[in-house]
């Protein structure tokens, strides 16, 4: 049972960089930023949607349940599965975590299972599902233990998701954010499968055909995800097939500095929402 406590791909196939003309062109692109608001030319995809990610809005923010007492250990939902090795110590990673919960509650997971906000989850780019994470609220020393099971976020520099309870147990609801530091306790090795590095999403599959076809040239494979989101349905740009994290953010940094994309890391999961050239 999870607790909480208080205390204080094969390599990528990658051709020469683009001639500077169509460097330039995803560059404006970038420039009219992901909302897809800016001007857009008969040649060049509108510039990526970005994703709803969940974050307490101004008058709207549940309000925290009164000062509990000192908590003492709860169990998570489910019993984490035992059957992957242990890898204490073997990863760290410090950052922005968010929350989320409504619109979100009751809809399916990366995983597969039904994401419930009451339950000790939260979603991670690249860590498996099924990691264990102690999770410490670097702003006030609480911590707590998730499972992975979803994917995200896609915003900015957050580099994990928590689930409703999991901020109540950091005390974070209010705040929406806080700086965390994360520690895999349990799991399969991080550095194992198949990455890739996102580069948009769009509320129109043809807008996403077109910018794979321009890419084709340069940078191999490209996948299509779909995702069903809240706010509708979007088509995710994926870029290569690294053999490790490290891969992935190599490719990640040419995309940036190149042709101006902003670029996450994901784990390549099975998935049927893949569809790929």
């Amino acid at each position: 049972m999870l607790e909480v406590r208080e205390r204080k791909p094969q390599p990528l196939k990658l051709r020469p960089s683009l001639s500077w003309p169509l460097a330039l062109v995803f560059v404006v692109l970038a420039a009219t930023g992901c909302s897809g608001r800016g001007p857009i030319t008969n040649r060049v995809p509108p510039a990526p949607q970005t994703e709803p990610e969940p974050s307490p809005q101004p008058g709207t923010t549940p309000q925290p349940p009164a000062k509990p007492n000192p908590p003492t250990r709860t169990a998570a939902s489910a019993t984490p599965t035992r059957s992957a090795p242990f890898v204490p110590g073997i990863y760290v990673e410090q950052g922005t975590a968010s929350w989320y919960g409504v619109p979100f509650n009751g809809r399916r997971a990366a995983n597969g299972e039904i994401f419930d906000m009451n339950t000790l989850v939260a979603a991670h780019r690249t860590l498996p599902f099924g990691s264990i994470l102690r999770v410490t609220n670097l702003n006030n020393g609480r911590d707590v233990e998730v499972r992975v099971i979803d994917r995200g976020p896609f915003v900015g520099d957050r580099v994990l998701d928590l689930a409703r309870a999991a901020a109540v147990s950091l005390d974070m609801l209010g705040t929406g954010t806080a700086p965390v530091r994360i520690e895999l306790l349990s799991g399969p090795s991080p550095a194992g499968g198949e990455f890739t590095v996102q580069i948009g999403a769009f509320a129109e599959r043809a807008n996403a055909e077109q910018l794979r076809e321009r890419l084709l040239t340069h940078y191999q494979p490209i996948f299509i995800q779909d995702y069903d989101a809240p706010t509708g349905h979007f088509y995710r740009v994926r870029v290569g097939r690294a053999p490790s994290p490290d891969a992935a953010q190599q490719l990640a940094s040419q995309l940036r500095a190149s042709d101006g994309f902003q670029t996450f890391v994901i784990r390549l999961d099975q998935s049927n929402g893949l569809s790929m050239k």
